[in-house]
C-alpha cells in the first residue's frame, strides 16, 4: 500500500506492495482481492449493478475476467477470439454481457459461458444499451449509427449523423437522450422515441484548435461532460451552448474517461499519464492521482471513494478515494493505523550490503543461501538479521552512540549561552567578509526600522558544509580566483559603499541633496571603478601568463639537469686496430648522414670507400639485380638509339631570315621577302 498526499487529501494505492528486490515478500504482502491482475495488458473494467462483481478485460490472450468481492477472490476466466473494444453488462450481476471486438463481431455472454455472435457493417468504437426498447447503439468508422434490438433479434434502421466518424456516445440515465462524440469535435443528440436529431453541440468552438471529441459521460439530466483529444475537459448544462466550465490536463493527450462522484461533487477525468479530480461547480483541483504505468480506464465503485484503474501493464489498481465499500470495511482501519505511524521507505525491510560489509560481519559464508538476494554488486538481506549480527560484531556501537548523544546535548546547551562570534575552520576570509556585510545590512535596517534583517549566508543551515568541509575551502592561488577577484572585490567596495550612503541619507533624513562642487558624481566614480576593475583583470592575466613562461622554463631546465650522459663503451677483439674516438665519432656522424651526402663527402676529400670503424675495415658493394624483362626491354632501347644515330642528318646548310618558327613549315628557312 502506498499513500499519497496532494493539496491534503490522503490517496491510499492499494495494488501498490512494497518494493521487493526481485523477491516477493508474501508474509507482509497486503492483497485485497486475489489474483486482482492481468497476464499482459488491462483495457477496460466495469462494476456490475448490484456492486458485487468485478469485470475486466485485457489481453494477452484476449479474455474477460470476473472477480467476486464478496469473497474477495477471482471467480471465473473466460478466452475469446479477439481483442476487447468495449463490453457492458446488461444485468444486475454477471449473467448477461455484451462485447464489442475489433473484427467487428458482437458477442454476448450468459452466465453459463458464450451465447450468440453477430456482426456489424463497420468497426466499431463503442456502444451504449437503452434499457426501454432493449436496443444497442453502435458507433464507429460510419457516419451511421446501428441499432441492434435484442427483443426482436434483428437491426433496425439506422441514425444517419452529419459527422465522418463517431468516436464515442453515451445515453442519459433520466430521460434517455442518445448523444454521440463525432471526430470533427461535434456532441449529436437523438431522441430514440422518435429517431431525429434534436441538437447539435459544436464543442470545437469553445477551444483553440480542431479536436475531436474521445469521451463523453451524463451526469443527472442536465449535466454532460466532453472530453477531447486534445486534453481538455467541457462542462455543459443541455440548456445551453455554451461551456459551464473548461478544465485543461495540459498533457496534450486524448481524454480517455470520464466520471462524477456525486457524494462529494467531484468529476474524475483520466488521460493516459495521470488521473485528475477536480470540483464541478468552481474547478477547483481536489487531488491528481499519477501512477507509474499508462491509464486505459478508470472505474468508480458505486456509492463510496474506492477508484479501479486500469493500467497498460499487468496490474489493476485500486486507490481509496472516500469511505471503503462494505466488502472490504476494514480498509478504514488500516488506513487509521497508517496515518498514526510514519510512512515507510523503499526497501525499509531489506538492507543492501556488498560483500567487503559481508566479511566485515563475518556472513560470508551466507553467499548462495536464502538469507541473500543478490542484486546489482552486492546483497540484500534482512534488517533484522543486520541488526542483530552488528550488535554482536560491534559490541560497543551503543557506547559510541549514547556518547554522541551527550555530546549533541551539551552543544545545544551551549547555544543558550551568549556567542561570541568565532571565525569557522574552512573559508575564514569569506565567513569574516559575510559577517561585515550582515552587520552593515543589519544596522541599516534597524535605522529604517524595517524589522530584523534577513538570514546570512553563516546562519543558514544549506551552506553550513561549505565552512566544515575542507574539500569547498576557495583556492585563492587558482586562475579562477585570480581573474574573479578584482570584480568581485569592486562589487563588494561598491556595496559597502552603497550602503554607507544610504545609511548616510536616513540619518540625515534627507532626499534631495545636491551634490557639493568639486565631489565627483557617481556615475563618474562608478566609471572610474571600472577603469581599475579592467586594469587589474589585464594585470592579473599578464601575471598569469608570465608564471605560465617561468613553469615551463623552470621545467626544462629540471629536466636538462637531471639528463645524464651514459658513456659508451666498445669491445675491441683480437686482430683488430684501434685508431681514435674523433675517427670514431667523425664516421658515427657520417652513417647518420644520408647516401648521397656521404658520397659527396668522401669524392671531396678524396678517400677512399674504406669504412673504418671500431669493429675493423670493410667495404661492402651492392648490385643491383635486374630481371630478364628489363634486361630486354633496355637492350631494345639501346638498339633504337643506335639506329635512330645512323639515320641523323645534318641540318647546318639551312637557315632562316627571322629566326626560328617564322613561315608554314617547322624548321624551314624559307624567306617571305
Amino acid at each position: 500500500m502506498q499513500i499519497s498526499s496532494v493539496n491534503d487529501v490522503k490517496i491510499y494505492n492499494l495494488s501498490h506492495g512494497k518494493s521487493l528486490p526481485e523477491v516477493r515478500n508474501i508474509q507482509r504482502r497486503i492483497e485485497l482481492i486475489q489474483d486482482f491482475e492481468m497476464p499482459t495488458v488491462c483495457t477496460s473494467i466495469k462494476v456490475s449493478r448490484d456492486g458485487q462483481f468485478i469485470l475486466a478485460a485485457g489481453t494477452y490472450k484476449p479474455r474477460i475476467r470476473c472477480y467476486d468481492t464478496y469473497q474477495l477472490s477471482l471467480k471465473f476466466e473466460r478466452c475469446l477470439d479477439s481483442d476487447v473494444v468495449a463490453f457492458d453488462i446488461l444485468s444486475e450481476d454477471y449473467s448477461k454481457l455484451v462485447f464489442l471486438h475489433c473484427d467487428r463481431y458482437v458477442e454476448f455472454h450468459s452466465q453459463h459461458g458464450h451465447y450468440y455472435k453477430t456482426r456489424i457493417p463497420k468497426f466499431g468504437r463503442d456502444f451504449s444499451y437503452h434499457y426501454p426498447s432493449c436496443d444497442l447503439y453502435f458507433v464507429g468508422t460510419s457516419s451511421e449509427v446501428f441499432r441492434l434490438n435484442l427483443e426482436q433479434g434483428r437491426f433496425l434502421s439506422s441514425l444517419q449523423t452529419d459527422a465522418v466518424e463517431n468516436n464515442v456516445c453515451d445515453i442519459n440515465p433520466v430521460h434517455h437522450l442518445f448523444a454521440t462524440g463525432t471526430s470533427e469535435g461535434r456532441v449529436e443528440c437523438w431522441d430514440p422515441r422518435v429517431r431525429n436529431r434534436v441538437g447539435m453541440l459544436d464543442c470545437a468552438l469553445s477551444i483553440q484548435g480542431l479536436p475531436s471529441v474521445s469521451a463523453l459521460k451524463f451526469n443527472g439530466s442536465l449535466t454532460m461532460a466532453v472530453g477531447t483529444s486534445t486534453g481538455q475537459v467541457l462542462l455543459y448544462d443541455l440548456r445551453s451552448s455554451q461551456p459551464l466550465l473548461v478544465k485543461d490536463h495540459f498533457y496534450n493527450l486524448p481524454i480517455k474517461s470520464l466520471n462524477f462522484h456525486d457524494q462529494l461533487d467531484l468529476v474524475v477525468s483520466a488521460d493516459s499519464k495521470i488521473i485528475k479530480i477536480w470540483n464541478k461547480d468552481s474547478g477547483k483541483v481536489f487531488s491528481s492521482i499519477q501512477p507509474q504505468t499508462n491509464i486505459n480506464d478508470v472505474c468508480i465503485y458505486p456509492h463510496s471513494g474506492f477508484i479501479l484503474t486500469q493500467r497498460s501493464k499487468s496490474e489493476l489498481g485500486m486507490c481509496a478515494l472516500g469511505p471503503a465499500p462494505r466488502w472490504c470495511s476494514f480498509l478504514d482501519n488500516l488506513t487509521e493505523e497508517l496515518e498514526e505511524s510514519p510512512e515507510s521507505t523503499v526497501y525499509d525491510d531489506y538492507k543492501f550490503v556488498t560483500r567487503k560489509d559481508l566479511e566485515n560481519l563475518g556472513l560470508s559464508h551466507l553467499v548462495g543461501s536464502s538469507l541473500l538476494k543478490a542484486y546489482m554488486h552486492g546483497y540484500f538481506m534482512d534488517i533484522r538479521l543486520y541488526h542483530k549480527v552488528k550488535s554482536m560484531a560491534n559490541p560497543f556501537a551503543y557506547e559510541e552512540y549514547r556518547k554522541d548523544k551527550i555530546r549533541q546535548k551539551i552543544e545545544e546547551s551551549r547555544t543558550q549561552r551568549v556567542q561570541v562570534k568565532k571565525l569557522p575552520k574552512v573559508n575564514k576570509d569569506l565567513a569574516l567578509k559575510l559577517m561585515e556585510e550582515g552587520d552593515d545590512e543589519a544596522e541599516l535596517a534597524s535605522r529604517k526600522k524595517r524589522g530584523k534583517a534577513l538570514p546570512t549566508i553563516l546562519g543558514d543551515d544549506r551552506f553550513k558544509m561549505m565552512f566544515e568541509n575542507p574539500d569547498y575551502q576557495v583556492d585563492e592561488q587558482s586562475e579562477e580566483f585570480r581573474l574573479l577577484n578584482p570584480i568581485v572585490s569592486k562589487v563588494g567596495q561598491k556595496r559597502k559603499k552603497k550602503l554607507r550612503l544610504l545609511a548616510q541619507q536616513a540619518a540625515a533624513a534627507a532626499e534631495d541633496e545636491e551634490e557639493p562642487e568639486g565631489r565627483a558624481s557617481s556615475e563618474e566614480e562608478s566609471s572610474d571603478d571600472d577603469k581599475s576593475w579592467v586594469e587589474e583583470v589585464r594585470e592579473q592575466r599578464r601575471l598569469l601568463r608570465q608564471e605560465d613562461r617561468d613553469r615551463r622554463r623552470q621545467k626544462r631546465k629540471d629536466a636538462d639537469r637531471n639528463t645524464v650522459l651514459q658513456p659508451h663503451f666498445y669491445q675491441i677483439k683480437a686482430g683488430e686496430e684501434f685508431r681514435s674516438f674523433n675517427d670514431m665519432a667523425r664516421k658515427q656522424k657520417l652513417q647518420k648522414a644520408s647516401l648521397e651526402d656521404r658520397l659527396k663527402l668522401e669524392e671531396h676529400s678524396g678517400t677512399s670507400n674504406m669504412a673504418d670503424t671500431a669493429v675493423g675495415s670493410k667495404q661492402l658493394t651492392f648490385t643491383l639485380k635486374k630481371s630478364e624483362q628489363q634486361r630486354k626491354q633496355q637492350q631494345a632501347e639501346r638498339e633504337h638509339h643506335e639506329e635512330r644515330k645512323k639515320l641523323r642528318r645534318s641540318a647546318g646548310h639551312l637557315s632562316s631570315g627571322r629566326g626560328r618558327g617564322w613561315g608554314r613549315g617547322r624548321g624551314r628557312g624559307r624567306s617571305l621577302h
